[in-house]
This record gives structure tokens, sequence and C-alpha cells, in this order.
């Protein structure tokens, strides 16, 4: 039996505000940069194209925000971002934590994995193969 047009457009309504809630409820990272930022396209060219593969990628997807226009919807920043590119851990649409600058990759995955630890349940795999 098919349900009548009005109770299935508020159930499609429904289904579309719990879906965009939840992409926000999730913890994310977002990313401020801004155009001409030269540790931004560091950290694209070192960090980017690996980082949805990692099990930080996946547990705190990237978000990206342009510096000039504030936080995405729905995300507020506890302070103000100065410099870019700049990291927020966000949960809920509130900051937990940030890192600001990009340090190199040698330091930028050891940040990452203690703002992480420090502020979700994030736990990474085990290491494989003695590493």
């Amino acid at each position: 039996m098919n349900s009548p047009a009005p109770f299935r457009s508020i159930a499609l309504s429904a289904a579309v505000l719990c879906a965009a809630g939840s992409a926000v409820a999730d913890p994310r990272l977002v990313m401020v940069e801004q155009p001409g930022c030269i540790y931004c396209q560091r950290w694209d060219a070192e960090i980017a194209p690996a980082y949805p593969n990692t099990d930080e990628g996946q547990f705190a997807p990237l978000l990206r925000a342009d510096l000039r226009s504030g936080p995405p919807e729905g995300i507020t920043y506890a302070r103000r971002v100065v410099f870019t590119p700049t990291f927020i851990l966000i949960e809920n649409g509130a900051e937990l934590g940030r890192i600001e600058g990009y340090p190199g990759e040698d330091f930028f995955w050891p940040l990452l994995g203690e703002m992480l630890g420090e502020h979700t349940d994030f736990e990474p795999a085990p290491a494989q193969g003695g590493k």
C-alpha cells in the first residue's frame, strides 16, 4: 500500500534532515585555508592524497573551509582562525581542538593522533609487520 503524498513528503524531509545533521554530528577535521597559502599547498601535496585512506581520515573526514568565508554552516569555532592552514577537530558542530599551521608530515600525523586521542574515542589500528 502506498503512503499518501503528504506523508511521503514528511518522511523524506525528516530523512534529509537526519542525514544533514549527522554530517556535522560526527567528528570532522576542518581545514581552514586560503588561496596562495604555500603551507596549504604543501599539505595538499604531502598529506591530502593519503588522508581519506588513513584511520584518522576514516574517523574524522576532511571538510575544507575558506578563511574569509568563516565556518561552514552548522559549525562554530572556539576562537577566530588567524593562520592557514588551521586544522580544527569538530564534533556536534563545536570545536574540540586545533592544529595551527602545517609543521610538515613528520609532525602532522603525531599531532593529529594526539588531538584525536585527547578529544575523542579514536584508537588507531595496531601497526602491522613490527612497525
